[in-house]
């Protein structure tokens, strides 16, 4: 199977890439990896992924290439909806007119968070997008789904790391150097909950999927949702003492509400997504284990290795 990935060069990009790289459908061609210079969000039309498509021939392309930036949506929330809502839905189009598959790459921050039983969001949840992001990311999904129908898959994940870094276990550990010499305590949020999922396990999921005709899997004009997110449940101060105890930070720690933070937008506090079942019926393995084997590159970043 000949597979295209929009955002290559992007976090999930570069992951999924590598993964179907090691993945016997692709063939010994492998993955056809578009990056931005293929396809710019900004610049965008259906003739121009037409092309694409009619030079490369892929059966199925998967959209991972967004603006992941959650507060430049919020300062800028035309261009949100564009980069993310618009684009997917053309994208989606012209995968439709060549009866290529197409999987788009959303988001947790559909949800507005404000779920109170301890239950994850399920695939069919209601809805409710409380920040621009989110808004943008559900605009694609629609317009994805009325241009694809049931050639379309929507792949839902969380709190996303993973190479090249400037993710959140890095960002929390420079601020946690920072704050130990400066002598100040750090920071860390108690209040958002979800599931931090490593880059190169959503992308080994997706590939399951595929391999097993599980990815495509609509019905009636409708979309195939799945949420792949890796297991377990972290508070923001949760993930960020289990990035200290991985670094051998030692700085001391002030729990603090989400409100602290003045931000131009406003994440959903529950961001936990009900896990969609994989086809080899095991389950995407624990966030910490996960990070365990992500915690080395952190550390050779932080020594400039």
């Amino acid at each position: 199977m000949r597979v295209a990935v929009t955002g290559a060069s992007g976090r999930l990009g570069r992951a999924l890439v590598e993964a179907l790289e090691d993945a016997p459908f692709t063939g010994p061609m492998g993955p056809i990896a578009w990056s931005r210079a293929d396809l710019d969000l900004d610049t965008l039309t259906t003739k121009r992924v037409r092309a694409l498509i009619d030079r490369d021939r892929p059966e199925l392309v998967i959209h991972t290439a967004a603006w992941t930036d959650v507060d430049g949506c919020a300062r800028e929330p035309d261009l949100a909806a564009r980069r993310n809502g618009t684009a997917a839905g053309i994208v989606a189009d012209a995968c439709a007119a060549s009866k290529v598959d197409v999987a788009l790459v959303s988001t947790n921050e559909v949800f507005d968070g404000e779920r109170t039983d301890g239950r994850g969001y399920a695939p069919l949840d209601k809805v409710n997008p409380i920040n621009p992001y989110g808004a943008s990311k559900l605009s694609g999904e629609i317009l994805a789904e009325e241009a694809a129908g049931s050639r379309l898959a929507v792949v839902r994940t969380s709190w996303l790391h993973g190479p090249p870094g400037n993710d959140f276990p890095e960002k929390i550990a420079r601020a946690a150097l920072h704050a130990k010499e400066a002598g100040t305590p750090l920071k860390v949020v108690f209040d958002e909950i979800g599931t931090p999922t490593w880059t190169p396990d959503l992308a080994d999921a997706i590939v399951e999927l595929i391999a097993e005709d599980a990815l495509i899997s609509g019905t009636g004009g409708k979309a195939a949702i799945h949420h792949l997110v890796n297991g377990g449940v972290a508070s923001r101060a949760d993930w960020a003492r289990e990035v200290l105890r991985a670094t051998a930070i030692e700085v001391r720690v002030e729990d603090v509400p989400a409100s602290t933070w003045q931000r131009a937008s406003r994440p959903p506090l529950w961001a936990v997504l009900a896990p969609t079942p994989m086809p080899s019926g095991e389950p995407m393995r624990d966030w910490r284990v996960a990070f365990a084997h992500a915690a080395p590159a952190l550390v050779r970043a932080l020594h400039g290795g």
